[in-house]
């Protein structure tokens, strides 16, 4: 482990109230063990406001039934479409 990335995690660790970094490694083994821990990697959940979210919906409708869709041929026909 690098000293650097040891450092953040005693900061992060006196922050949530623990003694040491040993002690959050004894609480997170001991809760995986019980499979009482989620692990989630990627990007937070965006929660999005009503607007949007009926904004998004109605795209989607329009996309499954294609309004407000264009397909291109070929390269020029999209450069075409594009710089219309």
């Amino acid at each position: 482990m690098s000293k650097t990335l040891r450092q953040q995690a005693q900061v992060v660790a006196d922050e949530y109230g623990f003694s040491s970094i040993q002690e959050v490694i004894r609480l997170f083994l001991n809760r995986f063990s019980q499979k009482s821990i989620s692990l989630n990697f990627g990007e937070p959940t965006v929660i999005l406001s009503d607007k949007a979210e009926k904004r998004y919906l109605k795209m989607e409708q329009d996309f499954r039934i294609g309004k407000n869709v264009y397909r291109a041929n070929d390269v020029n026909d999209l450069l075409r479409q594009l710089n219309a």
